[in-house]
């Protein structure tokens, strides 16, 4: 089967997702209420699949490794530790009274300026290699991680209720103002990004024959890694985190697209990130009643696709 089949049956296959999530239990009494705000679950579902299915899958041509994905960089991590630094520090009130601009655009600038610090002072500072930056990232996302575990723990059981929700994505109650930001934020990396396609199918050659062949090299990466902490910056300050998602769905579209060009792959990756969102909150809402997030679902999957990965590696 052709890329091109493939791609068509992943379209059907989302539009049909997302069709179900838009009109199931609909009627004529009810679908002035259900149908706007469905369709704007389904719109920030979207946004959320371009900006992990383009990171994850850039990210990991330019590491050059299938089993690395942005958050290797720390950034969820960061998210977690600015959302837990606000109630420890101010409450949980605070939290709630900056859970629309005010939060969105701390959480935001705070990823993006780390990012760039990593970047220019790890990355291009002596020209070191890539894994360098990789490896601090590691090691910071897991300082964030363990202050934010720290702070956590000695939080009182209410103020600690409010954080919990901050930790896991959610789909049910989107800002629609801040969508809309989102919109306008990704539309202009769209825009940056579309011509860096066939840049990234010579770059995943290797860095060498990328060099080779007229790319430079410490720009493009530098420009690319930018890119990829604002399209993750904003989609984990829209919805929350979603660890495993990227790995699940740039794996899955590398073994159906068999090709080099990221087009596909790219398109692949937010079309089965799209129905898998799609279907999962789906369950959450009208099979587990709220009962799981949907963060629960896609990190279980992911895990264990993680865990299949690296044994696959490894044999290899």
């Amino acid at each position: 089967m052709s890329n091109k089949k493939k791609i068509f049956i992943l379209i059907i296959l989302a539009l049909i997702g997302c069709s179900i999530s838009l009109f199931w239990g609909v009627n004529k009494s009810n679908i002035g209420y259900f149908l706007p705000r469905r369709a704007i679950k389904i719109l920030a579902i979207a946004i959320s699949s371009y900006c992990i299915g383009y990171s994850t899958v850039s990210f990991q041509t330019i590491t050059n490794n299938r089993i690395l994905t942005p958050s290797v960089i720390g950034l969820d991590s960061l998210y977690m530790f600015l959302q837990t630094v606000i109630v420890y520090f101010f409450g949980s009130k605070t939290l709630a009274m900056m859970s629309g601009y005010t939060n969105y655009f701390l959480s935001i600038g705070f990823m993006i300026f780390f990012s760039l610090i990593l970047f220019i002072v790890l990355f291009l500072k002596e020209n070191r290699n890539l894994y360098f930056l990789i490896l601090a990232g590691m090691i910071i996302g897991n300082l964030f991680g363990g202050m934010s575990t720290f702070m956590q723990v000695i939080l009182d059981p209410n103020e600690f209720l409010v954080l919990q929700g901050k930790m896991f994505a959610s789909f049910s109650n989107i800002n629609e103002e801040l969508l809309f930001i989102n919109i306008l934020i990704i539309g202009v990396l769209f825009l940056i990004t579309i011509k860096d396609y066939n840049k990234l199918d010579v770059l995943s050659l290797g860095k060498e024959h990328a060099i080779n062949l007229g790319i430079n090299y410490n720009y493009f990466v530098l420009k690319n890694l930018i890119v990829i902490a604002v399209l993750v910056s904003v989609s984990t300050a829209l919805t929350g985190p979603i660890t495993f998602l990227g790995i699940l769905v740039a794996s899955i579209a590398r073994e159906l697209m068999k090709t080099y060009k990221h087009t596909y792959r790219i398109l692949c990756s937010v079309l089965i990130g799209i129905f898998a969102l799609v279907i999962g909150q789906f369950l959450v809402e009208k099979v587990f009643n709220f009962n799981t997030t949907i963060s629960t679902i896609i990190n279980f999957i992911g895990g264990i696709y993680f865990i299949y990965l690296i044994l696959k590696e490894a044999k290899k």
